[in-house]
C-alpha cells in the first residue's frame, strides 16, 4: 500500500485531488442550475439545502486547491468537509424518506423558502425547512426510477467516501 501511495503522492497530497472535487462540486452545481433555468424545476426547501451544502463543499475543496494544504491544514479542509458531507447525507435521507411516505402522512405544504428565511429567526428557520413539507415529498423528475434526492443520497456517500479517504490517505505523509 504504502508504494502505491508514494507513486500518486504528487496527486494525492497536492492540488490535484482538491481541484477534481471542487470542479465534481461545481459540475452538480450547473446541473441543478440547468434543471432549474432550462428545465424548469423549482427547487424545493431539502433541495436548496443541498445545493447549499454542494457550494460550501466545493468551496472547501477549491480552497485547499488554491492553498495546497500541508498536513495540519488537510486536516481542517478534510474534517469540514466530512462534516458537511455528513450534514448532505442527512438532508438526503430526509428527503427520500418524505418521498416515500403515504399520500395521507405527507406533511401540508408550507410557506416558501424566502417567507421562512425573512420572518424566522435563523435557527428556526433551519429548523422549519428541514421538516420538509409537501413540496419536498414531490417527485418532479427522475432517471432511471431514480427520482434527484435519491442520486443525492448516495453523490453525498461519495463525498463522505472521497473525504474519509483523503484522511485516511494522510497518515502516509510525510511533511
Amino acid at each position: 500500500m504504502q508504494q502505491l501511495i508514494e507513486k500518486f503522492s504528487p496527486f494525492l497530497f497536492g492540488r490535484g485531488v482538491y481541484l477534481l472535487l471542487a470542479f465534481v462540486c461545481h459540475e452538480f452545481i450547473v446541473t441543478a442550475l440547468y434543471f432549474q433555468y432550462v428545465v424548469g424545476l423549482e427547487p424545493c426547501p431539502l433541495c436548496t439545502i443541498q445545493r447549499i451544502i454542494i457550494i460550501f463543499l466545493g468551496g472547501i475543496f477549491a480552497v485547499a486547491a488554491l492553498h495546497g494544504p500541508g498536513k495540519i491544514f488537510a486536516r481542517i479542509y478534510n474534517g469540514l468537509a466530512l462534516i458537511l458531507g455528513i450534514c448532505g447525507i442527512g438532508v438526503a435521507w430526509r428527503h427520500v424518506w418524505l418521498q416515500h411516505l403515504p399520500k395521507d402522512q405527507v406533511p401540508d405544504c408550507g410557506p416558501g423558502l424566502d417567507y421562512i428565511m425573512d420572518t424566522l429567526p435563523f435557527l428556526d428557520a433551519l429548523a422549519n425547512i428541514l421538516k420538509g413539507s409537501g413540496e419536498c415529498a414531490e417527485v418532479a423528475w427522475s432517471f432511471l426510477g431514480i427520482s434527484m434526492a435519491e442520486w443525492m443520497l448516495p453523490i453525498f456517500i461519495g463525498f463522505v467516501s472521497a473525504t474519509v479517504f483523503l484522511i485516511w490517505v494522510q497518515k502516509y505523509r510525510q511533511d
